[in-house]
C-alpha cells in the first residue's frame, strides 16, 4: 500500500531531541517517521557528534542521514541562560524529550526531568545512557563495544584462552534505542488515558543483557541449580547451523535445524545414512555430539563443490535454507532488497541524488521515511524560534550572528 492520504500515527506530537550519536537519534528518528515534529537541539559550531562519521556522500555522512532523517535542527548553547529559557519553551510545548547526556549533566544545565516537569506535567522525558542514571558504573562512559563485552553476549562465542570476536552489529547500540522507541509509545498512550507524564531510565547495559538472553540461557540454569548443559548453539559449534566457505571463495550460512529440513537435504545430497530418526526437538540446537563432524564434513564438501550462487540457487529451489553470505555491497544490490524495497533514491538539498535505507513499517503505512532529508547544522533554528514568539533580534542574539 502507499502512504498517501493516510494520517500518520505520531501526527501533531512534538518530540525535543538533545540527543547524539546512534541510540538516541534512531529512536527520535523513528518517532519522527510516525509523523512527530522532532526538533534536534545542537551545539552550535560542533553539533551531534554523528556528523563527523564517514563515509559521506558529498560531505553530509552517510550514518549520520540513516538516524537523523525527518527531523528539524536547532542550534543552541545550552549552558548560555537566555538560550535555556528558550529550551524550555520547546518543552514546555512538547510531548516527549529524549536526551543522551551523562547522568547530572542535563540537572547542571537545567533541563533535567524535574525542570521539564516544572514547566510541562505532562512530559514524557527518556534519558537514554551506557549503565542508567544510578549504580555503580553511572558515570562511566559506554560504546557500544563496552556494553556487549560486559552483558555477556561477546563472552558466549569463544573458547577460554581466546580473544572473543569483535561484534559486527551494534547491538548495544539499537538494543536500547528499540526499548526506548515502545517504552515512549507505551508512555504516550498512557498519557492519552490518565493524562499521566513519566521519566524512562534507558540504560544501554540493561537492554542488551536482557536481549542476551540466549546467551544467558546457560548461566541463568546454574544460577538457578540446573547443570545448564547442553546449552542452546546458535554460535557455530552446531555444524547445521553455522558459515562454510563455497568452492569460489565465497561463503554460504546452513540453516539445518529443523528436523524436517536437515532430512530435505541428506536426501538431496543422497546421504540418507546422516540423518538420525531418534533426534529430539532440543538436539537439533546442540552441537550434536559425536556426530558433529560427520555432519560437518558432509555439508563442508557440498558447500565446497560449488561456487556460491549457484550453490544458493540450486538448494533454494529445493527448499533448502542455505543462504548467501553477502558483502554490504552484494547488499545492498541484491534482489531481496530491490523486491522489499528497502532501499530508496532520494533528492538531497545539499547532497544531490542518494541511498537511503527505507523504514520497514514504510508498508503498513504507520511511517513515512520520506517527509524530510536529514538537517544541516542549525538550519531550522530561526523558524523554530520564531514559532516561540521570537523576534528578529532576539532569534539573531540566540544565534550569536550578527544582523
Amino acid at each position: 500500500m502507499t502512504n498517501e492520504a493516510v494520517s500518520l500515527p505520531l501526527d501533531g506530537v512534538k518530540v525535543i531531541d538533545f540527543s547524539r550519536l546512534l541510540p538516541g537519534p534512531w529512536t527520535t528518528q523513528s518517532l519522527g517517521d510516525m509523523g512527530a515534529d522532532v526538533i534536534k537541539v545542537e551545539q552550535p559550531g560542533i553539533g551531534d557528534y554523528g556528523r563527523f562519521n564517514p563515509p559521506n556522500y558529498v560531505s553530509l555522512g552517510v550514518y549520520f542521514n540513516s538516524v537523523n532523517r525527518n527531523k528539524r535542527s536547532v542550534a543552541l548553547d545550552l549552558t548560555d541562560a537566555s538560550a535555556r529559557d528558550a529550551v524550555l519553551k520547546l518543552i514546555a510545548d512538547a510531548d516527549i524529550v529524549v536526551e543522551s547526556f551523562r547522568p547530572g549533566v542535563t540537572r547542571k544545565l537545567g533541563i533535567d526531568y524535574a525542570a521539564a516537569k516544572a514547566v510541562n506535567e505532562k512530559i514524557i522525558y527518556c534519558s537514554i545512557t551506557g549503565f542508567g542514571q544510578d549504580g555503580e558504573l553511572a558515570d562511566l562512559p559506554a560504546h557500544d563495544m563496552a556494553i556487549q563485552a560486559m552483558s555477556g553476549a561477546m563472552g558466549a562465542n569463544h573458547s577460554a584462552g581466546t580473544v572473543p570476536p569483535m561484534p559486527v552489529f551494534q547491538a548495544g547500540d539499537y538494543a536500547p534505542a528499540g526499548y526506548a522507541v515502545s517504552g515512549i509509545l507505551a508512555a504516550y498512550i498512557r498519557r492519552l488515558r490518565d493524562g499521566q507524564g513519566c521519566h524512562l531510565d534507558i540504560a544501554m547495559f540493561d537492554a542488551m543483557f536482557v536481549w542476551s538472553n540466549i546467551a544467558l540461557a546457560g548461566a541463568l540454569a546454574r544460577m538457578s541449580g540446573g547443570s545448564g548443559k547442553p546449552e542452546l548453539e546458535v554460535w557455530g559449534d552446531n555444524p547445521r547451523y553455522c558459515t562454510y566457505p563455497t568452492g569460489d571463495g565465497k561463503a554460504v550460512g546452513v540453516c539445518l535445524l529443523e528436523a524436517r529440513t536437515w532430512r530435505v537435504f541428506c536426501d538431496f545430497i543422497e546421504r540418507a545414512d546422516l540423518c538420525d530418526e531418534d533426534e529430539s526437538f532440543a538436539d537439533r540446537h546442540t552441537d550434536h555430539g559425536e556426530r558433529r563432524q560427520l555432519y560437518r564434513d558432509a555439508i563442508s564438501a557440498v558447500c565446497l563443490a560449488h561456487d556460491r550462487d549457484a550453490l544458493v540457487e540450486t538448494m533454494m529451489h529445493a527448499g533448502i535454507p542455505i543462504c548467501p553470505v553477502y558483502t554490504p555491497d552484494e547488499a545492498v544490490h541484491s534482489s531481496a532488497v530491490a523486491a522489499r524495497g528497502l532501499v530508496e533514491w532520494i533528492e538531497h538539498p545539499s547532497q544531490g541524488r542518494i541511498a537511503q535505507l527505507v523504514n520497514p513499517l514504510a508498508p503498513s503505512g504507520l511511517v513515512d521515511a520520506h517527509r524530510r532529508a536529514s538537517p544541516e547544522l542549525g538550519a531550522d533554528t530561526a523558524a523554530v524560534l520564531a514559532e516561540l514568539g521570537y523576534d528578529e533580534s532576539a532569534i539573531v542574539k540566540l544565534m550569536h550572528v550578527s544582523p
